[in-house]
């Protein structure tokens, strides 16, 4: 079940993609809402980080896989839906519907690269940034990108890590996933080719059959790397390639020699396209195209933007998300285009005296939120706000990551803040991960909210299931409706917002 509040399948009809790429879990609406063109409204491919679980959630729309068993097309050590991780960016193929509702008829993973990790710049709390080096390939970790099997400030020398991200225009990468190996693990991302790397082919030498990237000299051997899509004839022209390997000594061994991430964009039986990533050039203001995931993209008179984006804002690093369709002569044309959102959420009014200028932070419902130089606070008709105009009767929505400060702290990073003209009643709702549970108490978004025995509604999960996750170590996806009390925050309502298949789980116990 979707959050309420946010209402986005209606709110952004003209785009499933506008539902978000890591909110999507969080996005859309739990009550009934009409298709406006009456059916299916996109064929195609849709590309993006998984947001979710239940099927798979990629750029706001919940594809239903049950035609493909769980199956993952990939080589890359994952075999099922059940093997991948949010963040990681699928393409899928299939057809999605106005109201965020998708079949998929292909998904497919491919990991941008696999290595042993070294930090260059540790973790800034300032810029919310880091930066990584694989084998010579620069990678940048911010606050957008999902970080798993440790925490983003204690990456270290020599973790192994597999990382799925978008190529920047200088050849660095943006990551959009970060998943650390366990120490303690002994199992490998891909069995037969550990090390993945993905750069522009340097210094070939075709007599030696050795060529670089990054700072691996990649040895081919004729008789048992395998080409696909591509050929060692065009690598004098120093193409981008993938090459999945591994070392023997200080060789780099080639197993297996393909085209870059890039052809996940390639379009495919139809024209309908949905997919996110960081923009790489400024609008060209005459032919009004630009570069983003190595696709040229035509804005129209007609393209909608969401968000309070204008034509302006279209400048290098700006992550967004785009709908549109694949043109005769190669490029897109934009439908509607977006910021992406975050995966946590909270809705309410501003509590009174809780505007702190000074740290550019609020609260609502008891939920630090804290606004940075990257976030949006727009009002009705995406009229841009400033943050002194916080802090009235309204309603106000908030979307953005869970982060916690260096003093341990957590705090609502947001991307957007939404002011609807509306007076807010009493109530709140929040989507976060759930931290932890003491007592009767959830502990989400850094909010310690109360449950009660026999008042509390329960929705596709239990108070005793969502105990037992927590002790296995699992930080489930939830939605709570709550009010403030004399004593706190009390809990009506917990749905759980994540894979369909615990909650019916769940239901069986």
């Amino acid at each position: 079940m979707k959050p309420k509040f946010i209402q986005l399948a209606t709110r952004f009809s003209l785009s499933a993609l506008a539902l978000g790429i890591l909110a999507a879990c969080g996005g859309g609406s739990g009550g009934d809402i009409g298709i406006a063109d009456g059916g299916i409204r996109g064929t195609g491919s849709s590309v993006g980080p998984v947001s979710g679980f239940g099927s798979v959630i990629v750029n706001g729309v919940r594809f239903n896989t049950e035609d493909l068993n769980g199956r993952v097309q990939s080589d890359d050590g994952i075999r099922m839906e059940s093997e991948l991780d949010e963040g990681m960016i699928l393409r899928v193929d299939g057809e999605w519907q106005d109201d965020g509702q998708g079949t998929a008829d292909r998904v497919e993973y491919d990991d941008t690269l696999r290595g042993e990790v070294t930090v260059t710049q540790p973790w800034n709390l300032e810029t919310k940034s880091a930066r990584l080096d694989i084998y010579g390939l620069v990678v940048h970790i911010d606050n957008q990108t999902v970080v798993k099997g440790k925490k983003v400030t204690g990456l270290a020398d020599g973790d192994f890590a597999r990382v799925s991200a978008w190529r920047l225009p200088n050849g660095e990468f943006r990551a959009s996933l970060l998943r650390v190996r366990p120490a303690s693990s002994v199992d490998t991302f891909d069995q037969e080719n550990e090390i993945e790397l993905e750069g522009k082919v340097r210094k070939f030498k075709e007599d030696l059959q050795t060529f670089e990237i990054g700072n691996v000299t990649v040895r081919v051997d004729p008789d048992s790397t395998g080409f696909d899509g591509i050929d060692i004839s065009s690598f004098e022209d120093e193409p981008y390639v993938e090459v999945e390997g591994s070392f023997n000594g200080d060789v780099f061994w080639a197993g297996e020699i393909a085209e870059d991430d890039l052809r996940r964009y390639r379009r495919g039986d139809d024209d309908d396209i949905e997919f996110a990533g960081p923009v790489s050039s400024t609008i060209d203001p005459d032919t009004r195209i630009f570069e983003i995931n190595g696709l040229f993209v035509r804005v129209t008179d007609d393209t909608e933007f969401d968000d309070g984006l204008t034509e302006d804002d279209l400048v290098p690093d700006l992550l967004i998300q785009i709908e549109g369709e694949f043109l005769d002569d190669g490029t897109i044309e934009a439908e509607e285009i977006e910021l992406r959102d975050g995966e946590s959420e909270v809705k309410g009014r501003i509590s009174a005296n809780e505007v702190f200028p000074d740290t550019q932070t609020f609260r609502i419902g008891g939920v630090l939120v804290q606004v940075t130089s990257q976030t949006t606070i727009i009002g009705d008709d995406d009229v841009r706000l400033e943050f002194a105009e916080l802090g009235g009767l309204e309603e106000v929505e908030v979307n953005g990551i869970e982060r916690v400060t260096a003093g341990g702290d957590v705090v609502l990073e947001a991307f957007k803040v939404e002011i609807d003209e509306d007076t807010a009643d009493e109530d709140f709702e929040l989507v976060g991960r759930l931290g932890g549970i003491q007592g009767n108490a959830l502990e989400v978004l850094g909010l310690r909210i109360e449950t009660i025995t026999g008042t509390t509604d329960f929705d596709g999960t239990t108070f005793d299931n969502l105990v037992k996750r927590v002790d296995e170590g699992e930080r489930p996806l939830i939605e709570v409706e709550y009010r403030s009390t004399s004593g706190g925050f009390r809990a009506e309502k917990v749905e759980l917002e994540e894979n369909d298949e615990d909650q019916d789980d769940d239901e069986d116990d």
